[in-house]
C-alpha cells in the first residue's frame, strides 16, 4: 500500500511540473470575434507535440477575444478537441 501511495504521489508531482510548462508563447496575428477564433504565430506547444507555426485556434472562453488584439504577445495553453485546437488559458506575455 505504501508503494502504491508513493507511486501515486510521484505521478501527481510529475503532472504538476508538466502542466506548469505547457504554456506556449505566441504573437496574436488576428482576432476573429464572429468566428470566435485567434490566429496565433506560436512557439512549440509541448503538450500537443507541435512545432512552431502560425495557425487558427478556437477559444474555450469567448471573453478572451476582448482582451487581446493583433500584435499582442501572449502565453497560452491549448488542447486538441477532435480535429480542432482550443485555447483554454491565455495571459499577457512578460515584458
Amino acid at each position: 500500500m505504501k508503494k502504491l501511495l508513493s507511486i501515486t504521489l510521484l505521478a501527481l508531482a510529475s503532472l504538476s511540473a508538466w502542466s506548469a510548462d505547457d504554456y506556449a508563447d505566441a504573437k496574436v496575428r488576428r482576432v476573429d470575434k464572429s468566428a470566435a477564433t485567434l490566429t496565433l504565430e506560436h512557439g512549440e506547444i509541448r503538450n500537443l507535440d507541435m512545432p512552431p507555426m502560425t495557425m487558427v485556434f478556437g477559444v474555450q472562453d469567448k471573453t478572451v477575444l476582448e482582451r487581446v488584439k493583433a500584435g499582442d504577445r501572449i502565453r497560452f495553453k491549448a488542447v486538441k478537441d477532435g480535429s480542432k485546437y482550443i485555447v483554454t488559458e491565455l495571459q499577457p506575455a512578460a515584458k
